[in-house]
């Protein structure tokens, strides 16, 4: 099979040799995954909890309910909202320290609105 992949410039489709486009997703995928070396379980769990907590609010998610809801110490939930928020990858709080957006849900209007199966609604980041 001949692989190949179209770049679109104005008007005009290009055929893109794998050699050029190959290269650079191995690139990109070193450096996300370097990116990501920083999280611990615990980051992924905090995480996970706050987009799973999004769907159907339309307020921020306060850091002691996360807590409450991980049963963890509150310092640890803001250490690890700290190390997330500050690598810029998966998350974003208020002035209050209130998530507002975890990747890919947010309580924040945006175009891209979802519904789920069970009729919970939210925004996508």
């Amino acid at each position: 099979m001949n692989t190949y992949m179209l770049n679109g410039i104005w008007r005009f489709m290009f055929k893109v040799p794998p050699a050029l486009w190959e290269s650079q997703i191995r690139k990109h995928r070193r450096r996300v995954l370097d990116d990501l070396d920083f999280m611990t379980p615990l980051h992924r769990r905090v995480h996970h909890f706050s987009v799973r907590a999004m769907p159907g609010r339309s307020t921020p998610l306060p850091a002691r309910e996360i807590a409450d809801g991980l049963d963890l110490e509150i310092d640890r939930v803001n250490d690890m909202l700290r190390d997330l928020e500050r690598h810029m990858t998966f998350l974003f709080r208020d002035k209050n320290g209130a998530v507002i957006w975890a990747y890919p849900m947010t309580v924040e209007k945006t175009p891209h609105h979802l519904t789920f199966d069970d009729g919970s609604t939210c925004y996508a980041a």
